[in-house]
């Protein structure tokens, strides 16, 4: 059961005796910075990944990358060690494709500002994608693409500010990979609306449109979105109404989880993949008499217990006192205390070097 303040707002993580393979029917996996980073499995994955499929739990690939078609992401998964079936792949392609055909007529012309992946994906919906604006379409969709250039970005402006509709597959400003962080979909986009205005419909992660295209392709019915980034997946699931793994091999890291908003706080923390095979250690609030804590607004004192660990505010800053027991409870003892004291705000301005670099995750 879902950990909520009074006002629906979540202030904790949640807790699970059971492993979280056997609470959910399918695990909806972000791909970029939770399975692998550029070309590479990223540690723990394969394994991890082949362990819940054999006991059970559906793993479905939910990527905000456009570039790809799901067959492309399938091979790559299955060389990985992972094997995968296109169907099994869930790309912003597909859910901005649809998107787009529900709105211009069958097997209309639209300008195409990406790669091979959403490419197929508007054939597959029946529309025709061009090049340029002297073939007449009547729609611009932008999806990411490495190999997008100054002409590609220089027509999609031309095309919005000659007024035809924008749509685009997602928009995250930046991208994990191998050799670090680049730029994504989202900072091609903005290039688009600094030349050219306006704003683009959106399809990909954490909007609507993605999680109706993912349990429309899957049929989960109790499903886990799990994902390195707040803004895209766990955002997207708050917005879907569903359950969320946050896992620490990509984008997101323990501050940034520590100062999330509430639509950015996710059902359970975990270090990387291997946590979908595990049950989650519960975050118990106790009183002054059990341990230090935080005031509240009567003066009665409490903190946020995990494992050995217990954790609080005090003189604006996260106090994390314990007996150096794993990590990530550390972690979700702070998670606890920071969502609290936040409320339905940010927990940024609270200090919390110390207690993590207590964790070794400063």
């Amino acid at each position: 059961m879902d950990e909520q303040g009074a006002q629906g707002i979540r202030t904790r993580p949640d807790g699970s005796e059971r492993p979280l393979s056997e609470v959910y029917d399918t695990a909806l996996l972000d791909l970029d910075g939770v399975v692998y980073a550029g070309g590479a499995a990223i540690e723990h994955a394969v394994e991890s990944l082949g362990t819940a499929r054999d006991g059970g739990l559906r793993l479905a690939y939910v990527t905000n990358n456009a570039s790809r078609t799901p067959e492309t992401v399938a091979g790559h998964l299955t060389r990985l060690g992972v094997p995968a079936e296109p169907g099994d792949v869930i790309t912003s392609a597909q859910a901005v494709a649809r998107l787009v055909a529900g709105q211009v007529p069958a097997g209309a012309r639209v300008l195409l500002i990406g790669g091979e992946g959403l490419r197929v994906a508007l054939r597959e919906r029946g529309l025709q994608p061009v090049a340029s604006l002297d073939e007449e379409p009547v729609a611009v969709v932008q999806g990411y693409d490495p190999k997008t250039d100054w002409e590609r970005l220089a027509e999609a402006s031309y095309a919005v500010a000659r007024g035809l509709p924008w749509f685009a597959s997602n928009t995250d400003l930046t991208i994990p990979t191998g050799r670090g962080t680049a730029p994504g979909n989202g900072a091609l986009v903005e290039v688009v609306r600094i030349a050219a205005g306006g704003s683009p419909q959106v399809a990909g992660k954490p909007q609507p449109p993605m999680h109706r295209e993912t349990i429309l392709r899957t049929g989960a019915q109790r499903p886990l979105v799990v994902g390195d980034r707040l803004d895209t997946d766990i955002e997207g699931a708050y917005v879907g109404g569903v359950d969320s793994l946050l896992v620490l091999t990509g984008v997101t890291d323990a501050a940034g989880v520590l100062a999330a908003v509430p639509r950015h706080r996710p059902t359970y923390v975990a270090a990387d993949l291997r946590e979908l095979l595990t049950g989650q250690p519960e975050v118990r609030r106790v009183g002054c008499g059990d341990a230090g804590g935080g005031d509240t607004e009567d003066g009665d004192r409490y903190g946020h217990v995990c494992g050995g660990w217990t954790a609080s505010v005090a003189d604006g800053a996260l106090v994390l006192e314990g007996d150096g027991g794993r990590p990530f409870d550390g972690l979700r003892a702070l998670c606890a205390a920071a969502w609290t004291a936040a409320g339905d705000g940010s927990a940024a301005d609270l200090d919390a070097g110390k207690a993590l670099a207590r964790l070794g995750l400063g």
